[in-house]
């Protein structure tokens, strides 16, 4: 997901950190810094480059892109994990999770770059309006973000499923063909009054700006938006969903944008402004930094990173 897009422009200035945050990121410090432990001690001693800027313009995958003779890694290649071919859900009722609703939003669609009509159209998110969606990011490969949220979501919600969930996604990629809007996959989590919420991304910002970080609610309260109610149940859940995702991944928090927390606030989204129901967004690494797209075009990295989200939902649904 590119911060440069209908949903995601650049974050307003942060203020100054205050002393309840630090307090609440405590928890977090001994798992981020095995994390970052790992992610040292296997990555290249040179890659410690930062940048403040969280910029970077949105690569958005073309058809022509998308048959590019640059392709991605074997692993990218293989078909997404469907739900004949996963292992079979614990039996209705059954399972630590049973009576728990999980929704999971892969971010952008498959189909977006063939409708850019439908999803340039302006939508209401509370504090302005934006356009319906966006195609979202790529590899310099061609692998598109689309293609790895889908990938990431269906690896999800098997793991989910097998623990008793009861799991909705706002779209499938194949229907609907396009989209739906970002006010439209708040609502989907809202009308299924959701236990959790997550939409799943992959940033697109500047080759050397590596690692992953998570999404939380900013408190709005302006036209069709009210998110104080779910700011606190928000934080709750992705800080552990962070948590986990150091510890099982070995990724870092990001070295470009929420000063290492692995955490940034935002009040400009949409999925996040007209959710009432607890919701955060990962992206979860950098699609245009070579070193990350290595991992995001990774089988077996990417149910790394499903594991990781799966243990943080499960933390905090069980409290």
């Amino acid at each position: 997901m590119s911060y440069v897009g209908p949903d995601f422009d650049p974050p307003q200035p942060r203020r100054p950190r205050r002393a309840p945050l630090t307090v609440a990121l405590a928890a977090l410090v001994p798992g981020a810094l095995l994390g970052w432990l790992v992610y040292e001690a296997v990555g290249d001693p040179g890659d410690s480059g930062r940048s403040d800027s969280a910029g970077g313009a949105s690569a958005s995958p073309t058809p022509s892109t998308l048959s590019s003779s640059a392709s991605p890694s074997d692993d990218a290649k293989k078909p997404t994990p469907t739900r004949a071919g996963s292992k079979p859900a614990a039996p209705a009722g059954s399972g630590p999770l049973k009576g728990k609703v999980i929704v999971i939003d892969p971010g952008h669609n498959p189909g977006n770059f063939r409708h850019t009509t439908e999803i340039n159209r302006q939508v209401n998110i509370g504090t302005n309006w934006k356009e319906c969606d966006t195609t979202g990011t790529s590899t310099n490969a061609g692998y598109t973000e689309a293609q790895f949220t889908l990938d990431v979501s269906h690896r999800l919600r098997a793991i989910l499923e097998e623990q008793g969930a009861t799991v909705k996604f706002t779209h499938d990629g194949d229907e609907p063909a396009w989209g739906p809007c970002v006010d439209e996959r708040a609502q989907i989590g809202n009308n299924a009054h959701a236990d959790a919420a997550i939409s799943i991304h992959a940033d697109g910002s500047a080759e050397g700006n590596r690692g992953f970080h998570v999404i939380l609610p900013a408190s709005v309260h302006a036209g069709a938006a009210d998110t104080r109610p779910i700011v606190a149940s928000s934080r709750d859940l992705g800080e552990r969903v962070a948590g986990k995702f150091v510890r099982v991944t070995g990724s870092a928090p990001s070295n470009y944008v929420g000063d290492g927390t692995g955490l940034v606030t935002r009040q400009d989204l949409g999925g996040l402004n007209l959710s009432t129901v607890p919701k955060v967004f990962i992206e979860c690494g950098n699609m245009r930094d070579s070193k990350d797209a290595a991992l995001l075009t990774s089988g077996a990295w990417r149910q790394k990173a499903a594991q990781g989200i799966s243990e943080g939902i499960v933390s905090f649904l069980r409290g």
